[in-house]
């Protein structure tokens, strides 16, 4: 009996001293993000010294002897891992995590037009890759555990601590591979130049827009600088096809290794990337270690952080002259860009002129360090979790970290989920038409057949173009039917993906069967349907997938337009099965 209360008070001690160190978490998290480092550390100190209480009551003699016990020793040993791998996780991981960023100022970190000192960032980055492999080794050894084996008051907190800890191991090892890319990408041991590349929504390509303005981007030491300007027209037709996999070819047609504007009919960036890469040192001879692309809507959140930008440069200030902004901002970016430029301006060659030239004061706003490095980051990561901001070394050990992210846009590989699937937008009209369509994209999952899931991908598309847009929006615009697509209708060729070795099974247009093109791209199934708006128009095109042998749960990534993802991903609709 005597041993039975000392067992329950200690089990008491454990859970009290690891609940109030789970308590501490959100604290710590809110001092990090208001950049307070005392704080933090405080913080740190305090969960090391529950955790380290907890540990101490679980590694007793009398504890340790319980654990080997037939039947519920089991749970005492699992409760013993929680708190080893606590106490693991707050000296080996968080409280050297917390130091390194004490010892960081992230302000003199960003690129500037001075440059930053990176020393201390490759100084932390073995700091950061040890904190990652104890806390991977700590939700190692919690996943080991069999929790059919331990009663409920057991299994449910082991179960919450292992889910946590692999979310922060996910975190952990995307912030130690960024430390130790980082330094070599921003220029730290020789300068880098990069492929810089604004994709315009209003032209729909799968992985946002029709390449516009382009740039090369120099990184040396931290220090940032704009340099060669140029457009995709610029680029022109090449002479030698650039060579792309038969896959692909076969889906998007040799026009992504002849035409610029044409790279990211794929959704699979690191191909249209080093497709651009090939195509720019072929025009001008110069060699670019990378690829990064932004849209618009980026853009506006790089202005939302470093404030409004003005127009300076006396061609474009003429430009201006004719209706458009003086000064842009991350309210009013996206529409200039997008839609007024085409209407106040006529020539194409303007227009490109304009759009460069909106990138160009950004950059220089950027280099010239206005802007706080918070907002920037936040702005920047964003833009990343909408797939608007894409990046792609040609270095291959920095490419196979980039990989593992979604940073890198890739449609195979470990950055994919196992059961995502894609939707994907490429315009048929030739012209600038998708600033005025609306777009939903929904999951449907069915009964699951035979071990098989099955689910059907549904997008929905709206003109939302004026009743008189032949007449009323620029020929520019509309595209004046050159493409045999009417004046004022949009086109779209709407391609979708499913996980690996499903199959793609039928496709509706507005409830009715309708053909589609079926074809396979990484050993996804893709299948592509093209439809035709007027104005005012809607409709929904149905995907079903089959035979898809993954259990978890779908998610599906689309192509970034001008709406906000959210309002284009709907909530996944999941079926009311029996058992």
């Amino acid at each position: 009996m005597a041993s039975a209360a000392w067992l329950g008070s200690k089990a008491s001690e454990i859970n009290s001293e690891l609940t109030s160190a789970t308590r501490l978490i959100p604290s710590l998290k809110e001092e990090i993000a208001n950049d307070n480092a005392t704080g933090a550390e405080a913080t740190v100190d305090e969960l090391r010294a529950h955790t380290s209480a907890a540990k101490q009551a679980a590694d007793e003699p009398l504890w340790t002897l319980a654990s080997t016990l037939p039947g519920l020793g089991a749970n005492f040993a699992a409760v013993a891992e929680v708190a080893r791998s606590a106490d693991d996780v707050s000296n080996l991981g968080l409280a050297p995590l917390v130091r390194v960023y004490s010892s960081l100022n992230w302000e003199t970190l960003l690129p500037g037009s001075s440059g930053t000192d990176l020393r201390p960032l490759e100084a932390a980055s073995p700091n950061i890759s040890a904190a990652a492999d104890a806390v991977r080794l700590s939700a190692d050894r919690l996943s080991q555990i069999d929790t059919t084996k331990l009663i409920p008051q057991v299994a449910a907190p082991l179960t919450s601590a292992r889910d946590q800890l692999q979310g922060l191991t996910g975190a952990l090892d995307a912030a130690a591979n960024a430390s130790t890319i980082a330094p070599g990408m921003l220029g730290a041991q020789a300068p880098r130049n990069y492929l810089l590349i604004i994709q315009n929504n209003a032209e729909s390509r799968a992985s946002g827009g029709i390449p516009g303005a382009l740039a090369v981007l120099t990184l040396d030491k931290g220090k940032l600088a704009l340099g060669t300007q140029s457009s995709a027209g610029a680029v022109g037709v090449m002479s030698t096809t650039i060579p792309v996999d038969s896959e692909q070819q076969q889906i998007y047609s040799s026009r992504m290794g002849k035409f610029m504007q044409d790279v990211n009919l794929t959704p699979d960036f690191p191909t249209a990337a080093s497709t651009a890469q090939a195509m720019w040192e072929k025009k001008y001879g110069q060699h670019v270690n990378g690829v990064i692309s932004i849209d618009p809507v980026a853009l506006s959140y790089i202005l939302e952080a470093t404030g409004p930008v003005k127009i300076t440069q006396p061609e474009l200030t003429a430009l201006a002259g004719h209706g458009l902004p003086t000064e842009l901002n991350g309210q009013n970016v996206v529409k200039s860009l997008l839609s007024d430029v085409y209407a106040k301006i006529k020539e194409p060659k303007l227009q490109d002129a304009y759009f460069a030239g909106v990138a160009q004061e950004t950059f220089a706003a950027l280099s010239n360090g206005k802007g706080e490095a918070k907002g920037l980051i936040k702005g920047l990561t964003k833009g990343v979790e909408e797939g608007r901001v894409l990046v792609w070394s040609g270095l291959p050990a920095e490419q196979s970290v980039i990989g593992q992210y979604a940073l890198s846009g890739s449609i195979a590989g470990p950055s994919v989920a196992p059961a995502q699937f894609g939707v994907y937008f490429n315009d048929g009209t030739g012209a600038k038409m998708d600033y005025h369509v609306k777009r939903t994209v929904q999951l449907v999952k069915e009964c699951a057949q035979n071990g098989y899931e099955q689910t059907t991908v549904r997008v929905t598309s709206t003109s939302t173009a004026p009743a008189d847009a032949a007449t009323s929006l620029p020929a520019y615009v509309t595209g004046a039917g050159a493409f045999g697509v009417p004046a004022g209708s949009v086109q779209t060729n709407i391609v979708a993906y499913g996980p690996v070795q499903a199959y793609i099974e039928t496709a509706t247009l507005d409830g009715q069967r309708t053909n589609f093109a079926p074809y396979r791209h990484s050993n996804r199934p893709v299948g592509v349907v093209a439809i035709q708006l007027a104005p005012g128009e809607s409709k929904t095109v149905d995907f079903t997938f089959g035979k898809i042998v993954q259990h978890n749960e779908p998610n599906v990534v689309v192509t970034p337009t001008v709406q906000d993802v959210k309002d284009v991903i709907l909530p996944t609709v999941n079926p009311e099965c029996g058992q």
